[in-house]
């Protein structure tokens, strides 16, 4: 039978003293023994002699050593146990403790990495340089009051950070509280740029409706007024507002059309839909604008076996959208080169991932390269006034682009001066098992 010789907390520190003073009480009692056997001391004497000896061993005295070491004392502190700085690290965002002098108790590995100079039990403030954060943080230590600050981060890159300093009461180690300060950085860089877009695009929407607005009115007043009785007048300036109404009603078809998009950006397609109809549909619907602008459209379809469908999860109503914007544009822009080359490849087998690429070739004046980044940035021309002219309003390839997006293909765009754009539309293939 196994003998448990684990003594309770409260009785091991007397158990450790016994033995450390075990040999000197053993020692000091048969000195005692022979000094009484002697006849020096009498049994009274020995024994008071002997409760004196072991009192000195047994009681912990230390007088030599007064101070508490600052280790222990920080190890005993609540506000540096373990659990804080467990919850200090969870935070998803930067997040920094200090002290009331303003040194760091605990911080994230978000802070570290957002302020890499910040070291635990030294001043922020030697390690936070921004005058905003410097400032906010010494007035929340001398009101220990809540303090918001934002500010523009320079490195890596530039991004617009707020500050939020708040005043945690915590418990000391003596039984009562003080107040830490707890530091949380906020990137808000994702909300100005949408704010920045959002501002712009209102600006430019309202630009873009101001014009045919105004070109309207001015007609209707010369209608009402000098051209009342013109027939000739009449019909001209019936014909120009005609073709400024229908510029406004492309626009915000356009632009209903995009917010459709957008709203549903976050949901892939999960019909299976043919590509092939879709671009002939499309390339039939806009043969009066090939014979007008005297061009050939010629249609290139490449699929294994041949007589295959060329299947993706798509959206019919988007991708009829799609090709639209980009075979229209061809016709408009191109025009000049002839001829615009519509192909689609779904016949490559070797691809990673698997693709059906869509390609809108034309041989008109080209793009220049500085444009090429931009170009499906909202209400973004490269040639202003010739898109004006064609009746564009600038948000087509940015609605091909959502399209795209939403369908998680990708547009790549090529061209060069006076050597024709081409514009490809990038699909992933269906994973679905394809039913002819």
């Amino acid at each position: 039978m196994a003998i448990d010789t684990h003594f309770p907390p409260s009785v091991r520190p007397w158990s450790d003293r016994l033995r450390r003073a075990a040999i000197m009480l053993i020692a000091a009692a048969l000195a005692l023994t022979v000094v009484v056997l002697v006849g020096e001391l009498s049994l009274g004497q020995a024994v008071a002699v002997f409760v004196c000896i072991a009192a000195a061993a047994l009681v912990p005295w230390r007088l030599h050593d007064t101070t508490i070491p600052l280790d222990d004392v920080r190890r005993a502190d609540p506000v540096e146990s373990a659990s804080v700085a467990a919850v200090i690290s969870g935070m998803p965002d930067p997040a920094v403790l200090l002290d009331r002098a303003g040194r760091v108790i605990h911080l994230n590995a978000a802070a570290a990495e957002l302020a890499p100079a910040l070291r635990k039990n030294e001043l922020a403030q030697f390690a936070l340089r921004s005058p905003e954060i410097i400032t906010a943080l010494r007035e929340a230590i001398a009101t220990t009051e809540p303090r918001r600050a934002a500010y523009l981060d320079h490195v890596p890159l530039d991004r617009w950070m707020e500050l939020v300093i708040t005043p945690v009461p915590v418990p000391t180690l003596f039984g009562g509280t003080d107040k830490c300060m707890l530091m949380t950085f906020h990137d808000q860089t994702q909300l100005r740029q949408v704010e920045e877009m959002r501002a712009d695009f209102i600006a430019n929407a309202s630009h873009e409706l101001r014009t045919p607005l105004a070109a309207l009115s001015g007609f209707i007043d010369t209608l009402q007024g000098q051209a009342k009785d013109d027939p000739k007048a009449r019909a001209r300036f019936l014909g120009i507002m005609q073709t400024q109404a229908g510029r406004m009603a492309r626009l915000i078809d356009d632009l209903l059309s995009l917010s459709r998009v957008e709203l549903s950006a976050h949901v892939r397609p999960d019909t299976l839909v043919d590509l092939a109809p879709i671009i002939r549909e499309v390339v039939d619907g806009l043969e009066p604008l090939a014979r007008e602008r005297q061009v050939d459209i010629l249609v290139n379809i490449e699929t294994d076996p041949p007589e295959a469908p060329a299947m993706i999860a798509g959206d019919r109503e988007e991708l009829l959208r799609l090709f639209e914007n980009l075979i229209e544009n061809a016709l408009k822009y191109g025009a000049s080169g002839g001829r615009v080359i519509v192909s689609l490849d779904a016949a490559s087998a070797g691809e990673s991932p698997p693709e059906i690429r869509a390609v809108v070739r034309d041989f008109g004046s080209g793009i220049a390269p500085e444009h090429l980044p931009r170009l499906t940035e909202r209400f973004y021309r490269a040639d202003v006034g010739d898109s004006r002219s064609q009746g564009g309003t600038g948000l087509g390839l940015s609605l091909v682009k959502h399209i795209l997006n939403r369908h998680r293909g990708r547009l790549l765009i090529e061209s060069e001066p006076n050597k024709g754009a081409t514009f490809t539309a990038c699909f992933p293939r269906a994973k679905a098992p394809l039913t002819i």
